[in-house]
């Protein structure tokens, strides 16, 4: 795999980078649509788009910094900021732009759950784009494999290890996505309650990288335990438990401050 796109001067644009890009691109396009048709203004996920990219690539920064070297980046401030070299985690990226989210909702006065319904499938197809990225870059590498079909990096420009046979989890990562894609897509016109397909993805992608990390040769680790499986199982369990809820009827309203108790339906 060759991660690097072009070199213009000291500049150096990685795939990397180009794929994530195409990724925020192509969620917005499919998002919009999907907004117009469940009746909101059009552009309004275009206008969504500029701050979830902010606040998702921070979030996504934060949680590498914080879960990996934190002593390092802090006595390398400018290191924080190299996120072309990769080290951007897609938990923390959810995070950053549920939470974007759930202020972008407020401030138009709409139903946050709906947003989320909208977005879900993108979400899941923007995944699996932005994971074609790391594929070329050589991050979300997996641990050395004798299968036939293991990935072997051998650009040193690559952020895997290099010449071993490798799980190449970012592929197993691309295909989940977009079964979980098509999956969500099927489904948006089968909503039962506000908030399913957004729980119903975020149960699946903490399915996915929950069973990812078994395979993965760079997880972060806290107590010798794999982060992502820490989070992933977390993001299951509280999505279930959330979904539980309001499929009995519990909606509780994120748009509004005041809505913090869920209530029952009758």
């Amino acid at each position: 795999m060759h991660p690097i796109f072009i070199h213009i001067g000291s500049i150096e644009i990685r795939y990397y980078g180009i794929l994530i890009a195409l990724a925020f691109m192509i969620s917005a396009i499919v998002g919009e649509k999907e907004a117009r048709r469940r009746g909101l203004p059009p552009g309004i996920i275009y206008d969504l788009l500029s701050y979830v990219l902010i606040a998702a690539i921070i979030g996504a920064r934060l949680y590498y910094v914080f879960f990996s070297e934190p002593v390092w980046f802090i006595s390398h401030p400018y290191e924080i900021l190299a996120i072309w070299k990769g080290g951007l985690s897609l938990h923390g990226g959810i995070l950053g732009g549920v939470l974007i989210g759930i202020w972008f909702a407020r401030q138009k006065g709409i139903s946050a759950w709906k947003l989320s319904d909208i977005l879900a499938p993108s979400i899941a197809l923007g995944t699996a784009i932005g994971r074609v990225g790391c594929t070329l870059n050589g991050c979300s590498f997996g641990k050395p494999t004798d299968l036939p079909w293991g990935i072997v990096f051998t650009d040193p420009h690559s952020l895997a290890p290099l010449g071993v046979p490798l799980h190449p989890t970012q592929i197993y990562e691309v295909i989940l996505c977009l079964i979980l894609f098509a999956f969500l897509w099927q489904r948006r016109k089968k909503i039962a309650f506000e908030g399913q397909l957004f729980l119903l993805y975020a149960m699946g992608y903490g399915a996915i990288r929950f069973f990812l990390e078994f395979f993965r040769g760079d997880s972060l680790l806290l107590f010798n335990i794999p982060v992502p499986h820490i989070i992933s199982a977390i993001l299951f369990i509280a999505s279930a438990i959330l979904y539980a809820f309001r499929k009995k009827g519990q909606h509780p309203d994120l748009t509004t401050p005041a809505a913090v108790e869920p209530t029952r339906g009758k």
